[in-house]
């Protein structure tokens, strides 16, 4: 007997970098390009393109759909049923399905018209590019694979930008790691990196780099500090962390200084703290 089996693998534009596999059996077959698009209104109208190319042996379909989505404060990316900041209705693209061959490259357009008298902000969507392939795993079971590519479109209307800022430190009982509450009160959203510094009076104890994440507009999140899992736990006890949020591109970054102080409750106090939540 034949076990079928479903998988579905999303990635979104800022928000993972690879595909998830089912065995060594199931790569990612199609290449999608950007990942983000940012585009200013000129006379009510933005525009950009996807590059999509099917990087497989075989004919790939496509299909194309748009939803409204957002940043959580701690998963991250997540599409939304509805949002006053929703693209979609707005937004025209064509293809809407297409067959790309073999090492063939297809592009779509799009188009966001907006309503003149839409009130100054920010309007974003998600465009998934979704192909769907039937393979085998290693035990001969048949998967089909549904890979959805996310193109995370923004489109700015006014003279608007973000504006970022620390609002403090925490301990992550989960993970067991600091993390920081960055809040957003522009109507833009951005991508910062954070550099940071983690001291004990006057020692330094680790420093690092949290690489981009997405903070939409008017909304905050949390980044953990991403010291490797294999090094010693940072033991109980008062810290304070510095360092600087960068973001923007290369002619106007903009950075933005913090120290926040932040304690490091013992493996009792945390345990108490995690089952409180529960």
């Amino acid at each position: 007997m034949v076990i079928s089996k479903f998988l579905q693998v999303t990635i979104a534009g800022a928000c993972l970098s690879t595909l998830l596999w089912f065995g060594d059996s199931v790569k990612a077959q199609m290449s999608v390009s950007p990942l983000v698009i940012e585009a200013k209104t000129e006379r009510s109208e933005a525009k950009g393109i996807v590059t999509i190319t099917n990087t497989s042996n075989a004919p790939s379909r496509v299909r194309i759909y748009a939803e409204p989505f957002t940043y959580h404060r701690d998963t991250g990316f997540q599409t939304l049923p509805s949002s006053p900041n929703d693209l979609t209705p707005y937004l025209q693209f064509s293809p809407r399905e297409l067959t790309i061959q073999p090492g063939e490259s297809r592009r779509v357009r799009l188009i966001g018209n907006l309503a003149p008298n839409l009130p100054e902000g920010e309007y974003r969507a998600v465009i998934f590019n979704e192909t769907l392939r039937d393979t085998q795993d290693a035990a001969g079971n048949n998967v089909s694979l549904v890979a959805r590519v996310g193109v995370t479109f923004y489109v700015r209307k006014g003279n608007i930008a973000p504006k970022l800022a620390v609002d403090g430190a925490s301990f992550n009982t989960e993970q067991k790691k600091i993390q920081l509450l960055v809040r957003n009160s522009g109507k833009a959203t951005t991508r910062p990196n954070l550099n940071w510094t983690l001291r004990r009076g006057a020692t330094v104890v680790k420093t690092g780099v949290v690489e981009a994440n997405g903070i939409v507009a008017e909304s905050e999140r949390n980044f953990v500090l991403n010291y490797a899992d294999n090094e010693p736990t940072i033991t109980p006890g008062a810290y304070e962390v510095s360092g600087e949020l960068v973001w923007g591109d290369d002619k106007s970054k903009t950075k933005f200084p913090f120290k926040v102080n932040v304690t490091v409750p013992s493996q009792t106090t945390a345990s108490s703290e995690a089952n409180n939540k529960k």
